[in-house]
Order: C-alpha cells, then structure tokens, then sequence
C-alpha cells in the first residue's frame, strides 16, 4: 500500500489554526483592544510563525466578524457597539430558538443522555472559579448550546452559531465578566429544554431555550450598557 504524500499544506492550515486559537485569545482577554490595528510584522516576531500562517489565521478570523478590514487602513479588531451586541443576541435566541426545535426532532439517545452528562458536569463545577470564557470556550464535547446546534443536524444554523455567532458572543462576554447568572436557574433552564428534546416535544424545546437565551440577553446588556452605551 503506498503511504500518502506529506502535503505542506495540511501543515500550513494545522499552523493557522494554532494561530487562530492564539490571536482569539488575545483579542477576547483585551490583549489586543477593540479598535487596534493588527501590526502584522511584530505579531510574526513575536508569535513566532510565518507570515502565511499569521495571513490566513487573520483571514478566518475576520470571517468571525472578530477583525475587519478598511481600505487604506489595514486589519482592525471589532469596536462594536451596544447596539451591535443586541442584535447579536436577538439573532442569537431566533438561531438557538430553531435549532433546539430541530433537535428534538433530530438528536439520537446517546447525544440527548450526553447532553445530560453535560449538563451534570456544569453544576460539579464551582461557577465563582470559571473563566469569563464561559461554557463556549469548552470543547463540543462540553458545551451544551454547541451540541444542541450540532443535533440540530442543520449546517446552516450549526455554522452560523458555532463558526460565526459564538465567537463574537465570547468577545462580549468576557467584557461582562461580573454578569453572572443564578446557577441554580440556569441548569433547570438546561434540564428543561433537555427534558423536551427526550420528549420530541419541538414547539416545547425552542420556546424553553429562548426564554434561556432571552434572560441570558438581559443580564449581558445590564451588564455592559456602562462600558459600551
């Protein structure tokens, strides 16, 4: 059996990912602020990659809407507004709305009990030592909103809210740091939309999860009027 070429490309595309992951960091912790320009040369220095990896990690993220480009001006990190969260969020509850509702019509038994597993591990941890990252920082394998719009079984809405929407949801995020939801809420609202994905019941399962999504809306935005009004 001949064994497959090494394709330089495969290990181009691994190393942009890596810088993916780097630059999202930085630019979600506020190492590099809303409204700042990507200084290409020293980013390459001191990453310590090439400027084709760098280029194509920028690409993808500004397809997050996380930088944006002006012409004569270069590559900028994001300096939405209040308004600009809002929007996302409404966006946010009619896309996870759909895609619980989907769900319930779509998920196998064993996705549905991992859901559950999910869901126990989140109320083990102690929220007052989670990161600002919130439970969209984890791996699909432990973010619950994540796996719902995987089961979901539609591309469209998985890709919009796990490759589009929850990148920017974490850039805000992290700038309410101190918003924090009841706990004890918050894991009966997971249950809830859990029991009605097990029950096929999908009117009852996109209903429970935008009334999630739509208190998690209110608590953010009390959050940041102050800083971004």
């Amino acid at each position: 059996m001949a064994v497959a070429a090494f394709k330089p490309r495969d290990a181009l595309a691994d190393l942009a990912a890596q810088v993916v992951v780097q630059l999202e960091r930085m630019i979600l912790s506020g190492d590099l602020e809303p409204g700042a320009k990507l200084p290409e040369a020293t980013l390459s220095e001191t990453m310590g990659v090439g400027r084709g990896p760098l280029r194509e990690a920028i690409r993808i993220l500004e397809g997050r809407r996380l930088l944006e480009r002006t012409p004569n001006a270069g590559v900028r990190v994001i300096a939405p507004t209040l308004d600009d969260f809002e929007q996302l969020l409404v966006t946010r509850e009619a896309l996870e709305g759909m895609a619980a509702r989907l769900a319930a019509e779509n998920m196998t038994s064993s996705e549905i009990q991992a859901l559950r597993d999910m869901v126990n591990g989140l109320e083990a941890i102690d929220t007052r030592q989670t990161v600002p990252f919130g439970v969209f920082d984890a791996g699909p394998d432990q973010d619950f909103h994540r796996n719902i719009a995987i089961g979901s079984r539609n591309q469209r809405i998985s890709q919009l809210l796990c490759e589009d929407l929850y990148s920017l949801l974490r850039f805000f995020r992290f700038r309410a740091a101190e918003a924090r939801s009841n706990p004890a809420i918050t894991h009966a609202e997971h249950r809830a939309i859990i029991e009605c994905i097990h029950q096929r019941d999908g009117d009852g399962a996109e209903i429970a999860m935008r009334a999630h999504v739509r208190r998690s809306r209110t608590t953010l935005l009390a959050h940041l009027r102050g800083s971004l009004g």
